[in-house]
């Protein structure tokens, strides 16, 4: 049998959900995953944010992950000389893709519909402005 192929998935990772699991669930059928995770210093860059954990703690719950081998710091686009720096074989990535590499080594797959970290967050920032708006009025 030969060497498992070496598959990183790239994410941010400011909120888990289960979109991720199933990317990195895709990514273990291909071989040992390799999650290149966004750093804070391009979080903020990027999305204009301080993630709601830091880098270290989405580390931690990643490094959990029954389908997650490693974890490596990144910025927030790819190319193939970061892909070879970490003897990576292939990016497997969402549809969203838009990282530089190229065509063989990269397989695009499916997002999850209805789930992303930023409506997950939108919906939690809605819910506690309208509980803490809806008791600042009734006192009022």
């Amino acid at each position: 049998m030969g060497k498992a192929k070496r598959i990183m998935v790239d994410m941010s990772a400011t909120l888990i959900h289960h979109g991720h699991i199933r990317l990195l669930k895709q990514a273990r059928d291909h071989g040992f995953v390799v999650v290149a995770l966004t750093t804070d210093d391009e979080i903020e860059k990027r999305k204009g944010y301080s993630p709601e954990l830091d880098y270290s703690s989405r580390k931690e719950i990643l490094e959990a992950i029954r389908y997650v081998d490693e974890v490596v710091p990144s910025k927030w686009l790819l190319d193939d000389a970061f892909l070879d720096l970490h003897k990576i074989d292939l990016l497997l990535h969402g549809s969203d893709n838009v990282n530089d590499i190229s065509e063989h080594r990269l397989l695009v797959v499916p997002r999850t519909e209805g789930v992303s970290s930023s409506l997950i967050r939108e919906r939690a920032l809605k819910a506690n402005n309208c509980g803490q708006g809806g008791k600042q009025n009734k006192e009022q």
